[in-house]
């Protein structure tokens, strides 16, 4: 590639963007928004993922397990695994929730002596959270009030559950919900822009300068990509600093996988904003179908409304269509969990954002004509 011509095609775009106001038009399909919310919303908690450690092995602490067991609340397995093994599944996000049921658990209950169990939550998203360890609480409750009765025994004060929280201690909304919105806005904000700098000039008739010119279709998408790529660049540093001290989010991960996803996400945008714009031959339908493709996604999938775990059959598969799914996984264990590079699936989920860019920049590079229509 010549640089000298990607450079001055660069400096065109910059000056182009720099006097350019654009006017973010949103329209939303009533069949879209059926099928997405459809599939993705879902209020109540169901199947939560619970690992139970039984250190008593008794009668009580197995009918205990059994209660979980058999509601369509839980997902419910035993092990005896121990106790930092088990947190360290909640922190990879393979269960939901710990009970810890201690040796003396039946002794203690049928005595009447206060009994401690351990239930640790995955709070990474508050509501999720509250509810499962409302649910917990309930099933546990249910067997004493159970035992209390067949035993003639003091119900109050018999058990005493140490509750804990995991990732979002102080359950506020603001810590799930803002790494969040980073991965929405990174996903739309570049791609409407790169949306509109093809087609713009298919309106305008100026894409003829292209037909007629020796610039390679690598060389003009380059020129016209770089100047978007670098703008919002900025934005990673911008968000960043708006969460951690506007919002008061923790971060607890890596600095530099933050900056590393999140500049490949952006590549992502951009790239599916340059594919839109070069099968679109209006601006207004560049728009439209841009925020279709990003925004509803984007707010089903980004881990705002509910964690992708939750969902079940065509709206888990939908997730992972998206790239949204794969960014925010890596954003909120940067912020939330700080696991960083040693977890495999941060590091697979950056290869897979690697391939959503090589494939829409084929995509857009093959039907890109470099001739006159």
């Amino acid at each position: 590639m010549r640089l000298h011509t990607i450079k001055a095609y660069m400096m065109k775009e910059f000056k182009e963007l720099y006097r350019t106001k654009l006017l973010i038009m949103v329209y939303l399909m009533p069949s879209m928004i059926l099928i997405l919310f459809g599939y993705g919303i879902r209020l109540d908690v169901s199947h939560a993922r619970v690992l139970i450690l039984d250190n008593d092995k008794t009668q009580l602490s197995q009918m205990l397990c059994s209660k979980f067991e058999h509601t369509k609340y839980f997902n419910t397995q035993e092990s005896h695994m121990s106790e930092a093994e088990a947190l360290r599944k909640i922190k990879q996000a393979k269960i939901d929730a710990v009970i810890i049921i201690p040796a003396s658990f039946e002794r203690n209950l049928l005595k009447g002596v206060k009994s401690d169990l351990g239930v640790f939550v995955d709070a990474a998203f508050p509501t999720r959270g509250t509810t499962i360890e409302t649910y917990i609480q309930g099933t546990i409750l249910s067997l004493v009030s159970e035992v209390a009765r067949e035993q003639g025994i003091v119900e109050h004060g018999t058990i005493n559950i140490n509750s804990r929280n995991l990732f979002n201690q102080a359950m506020r909304d603001e810590d799930a919900i803002v790494p969040g919105l980073i991965g929405l806005v990174l996903l739309v904000a570049p791609a409407i822009l790169a949306a509109l700098l093809i087609v713009k000039e298919k309106e305008k008739g100026t894409i003829f300068n292209f037909y007629a010119s020796a610039l390679s279709k690598n060389e003009f998408l380059a020129a016209k990509l770089f100047p978007v790529f670098i703008l919002h660049s900025l934005n990673i540093f911008i968000l960043f600093l708006l969460a951690v001290y506007l919002f008061d989010v923790p971060f607890r991960g890596s600095f530099f996988l933050y900056w590393l996803a999140s500049e490949l996400y952006i590549l992502v945008s951009i790239v599916l904003g340059m594919l839109i714009s070069v099968i679109t031959k209006k601006q207004i339908v560049a728009v439209v179908l841009t925020v279709i493709i990003t925004i509803i996604p984007g707010f089903l999938y980004s881990g705002i409304l509910m964690p992708i775990s939750s969902m079940d059959g065509a709206s888990q598969f939908e997730a992972h269509i998206f790239p949204v799914m794969y960014y925010n996984h890596i954003i909120y264990d940067t912020f939330l969990i700080g696991q960083g590079f040693a977890s495999q699936k941060n590091i697979l989920y950056l290869f897979i954002l690697l391939f959503f860019i090589f494939i829409l920049f084929i995509a857009g590079k093959l039907l890109l004509k470099k001739e006159m229509k």
